[in-house]
């Protein structure tokens, strides 16, 4: 049976402008940079070139640029607008950078990217230097395809089989690609290349090694012993094989020698090297902390004189056509979405000001030292609280963004941690004990290295009483192998 009754509801939504915003916060200083680009673009009511000098980001009618009441006209009817109210002759909202003082000797805007054939292709060229038929060439340009990065071929040949068949459209064999695989591919530089697992990389490169005594024992320990060696169980190795301490040194430094990961010897690899383009520098100047926001490559926006000029020939003409009419509403709304934007972009540096002047004020002791033990437990409430903002935004801008520090530049998420009690009652940041940790595992006998509970008894004696598990916890965080795998001869 239908009913029809009436409910009231209570929702909060985001306004696009809201929305444009946080997205807006969210984007690193590159990311940030292209989106502009494409909205100059796409929006022609948007013009980045100066046309008059302003002292501030935003011209004087910087308020009231929106109605929060405003609704989109759908109707070309209802377009009646006041173009003295609404945009004035001598008043165009503007965006500038913060950090426009720099000079033209200063350094490159842009960073230059080397060309050269990547590892793929190096392999190739060498392949096709071998006397093989246009099939087992095709073959062997198939295998290298499938090398990753590291130059491993770790995908099952018979799924190879299958995919030459599926998508090539070619028949062979696992022995005929295995042939091509260990008889070619794995002859190529830089040596190593094809191997299936680090064992057969390791045993790759020790046979073409010059055959000394170390050299010889490697290649026996590695292709009979590999798993006691892996896990440093020198005590049975040197009782299997009847040899001495010394000649087991010889050949861990022989094998430290190899590369395990032979596709990353080659300089131009197909991975694409990232450069960190910081998004605020902190400068000490005097002794105090100065703060600045990269934005040197993002163009000066405002408003289009031209399009300010078509509101004008509006406003002269009484008896408006339809397509005039037309012309007007998507004026209105190019306009109103250059505004948005400007205001969206002077809103995200206000934002991104704000939280990083905040989180510096914090972290005060540490810019000004560098001492990693100087630095505060912080979470994100702390300073969501400080700005007076949601926690949600500073995640946005701590989460993505990179500070160039006299120190080095880093994600600022890393500033962030939780805090632990001392013995002496004192909240200290983890990040403090993990400074501690790594300081004792860099001093430890490598020949008696220390277990997590002994690791957890050294903390103790500092101070900080922390159970083994959160040892191995921290340890495991900061990428220090196991006792067992960090022991030495």
């Amino acid at each position: 049976m239908l009913r029809q009754e009436l409910q009231q509801k209570l929702q909060q939504k985001l306004s696009p402008q809201q929305i444009q915003l946080m997205k807006l916060v969210q984007l690193p200083t590159v990311a940030f940079e292209q989106r502009v680009k494409e909205e100059l673009e796409e929006n022609p009511a948007l013009d980045d070139q100066e046309t008059k000098e302003e002292d501030d980001l935003f011209g004087d009618n910087s308020d009231d640029l929106y109605d929060d009441n405003y609704e989109e006209q759908s109707s070309i009817d209802d377009v009646d607008i006041n173009v003295d109210e609404y945009l004035s002759d001598d008043e165009y909202p503007t965006y500038k950078s913060y950090t426009n003082n720099y000079s033209s000797d200063d350094e490159e805007r842009k960073v230059p990217y080397a060309q050269g054939s990547t590892f793929y292709d190096h392999l190739k060229q060498q392949l096709h230097t071998f006397r093989l038929n246009t099939e087992d060439l095709e073959l062997a340009d198939f295998l290298i395809g499938n090398l990753d990065e590291d130059g491993y071929l770790r995908r099952e040949v018979r799924s190879i089989v299958d995919d030459l068949a599926f998508t090539q459209n070619i028949y062979t064999t696992e022995e005929k690609l295995t042939h091509l695989l260990e008889n070619y591919i794995q002859k190529l530089s830089p040596t190593g290349v094809g191997a299936r697992n680090l064992k057969e990389c390791l045993l790759l490169q020790l046979h073409q090694k010059e055959q000394t005594k170390a050299a010889e024992l490697a290649f026996e320990l590695i292709e009979n012993s590999f798993e006691a060696f892996a896990k440093r169980h020198y005590k049975k190795l040197i009782k299997k094989y009847n040899i001495s301490e010394e000649d087991l040194k010889e050949v861990i430094e022989e094998v430290e020698r190899l590369n395990p990961k032979p596709g990353k010897a080659f300089g131009g690899n197909t991975k694409i090297i990232e450069h960190i383009i910081p998004d605020f520098t902190i400068r000490i100047v005097q002794g105090e902390l100065e703060l600045s926001l990269n934005g040197r490559n993002t163009p000066q926006l405002h408003v289009s004189r031209e399009y300010s000029e078509m509101f004008d020939t509006y406003k002269k003409t009484e008896n408006k056509s339809q397509e005039q009419k037309k012309a007007v509403l998507f004026v209105k709304q190019k306009l109103d979405s250059a505004k948005w934007f400007i205001e969206a972009i002077q809103q995200r540096q206000n934002t991104l000001m704000a939280t990083m002047s905040a989180i510096m004020e914090y972290q005060k002791e540490y810019f000004l030292t560098g001492d990693e033990t100087e630095i505060k437990p912080m979470i994100l409430k702390d300073i969501a609280e400080i700005i007076n903002m949601d926690i949600s935004t500073v995640s946005r801008v701590a989460n993505s963004k990179y500070v160039n520090t006299p120190y080095g530049t880093f994600l600022i998420k890393e500033l962030f941690s939780e805090s632990m009690t001392n013995d002496d009652g004192e909240e200290v940041s983890t990040r403090e004990i993990k400074k501690i940790l790594l300081d004792i595992v860099a001093a430890e006998d490598k020949k008696r290295p220390l277990t997590d509970e002994k690791l957890a008894k050294h903390l103790k004696e500092k101070g900080y009483s922390i159970a083994r598990r959160t040892v191995a916890k921290y340890r495991e965080q900061l990428n220090i192998p196991v006792a067992r795998l960090r022991k030495e001869i």
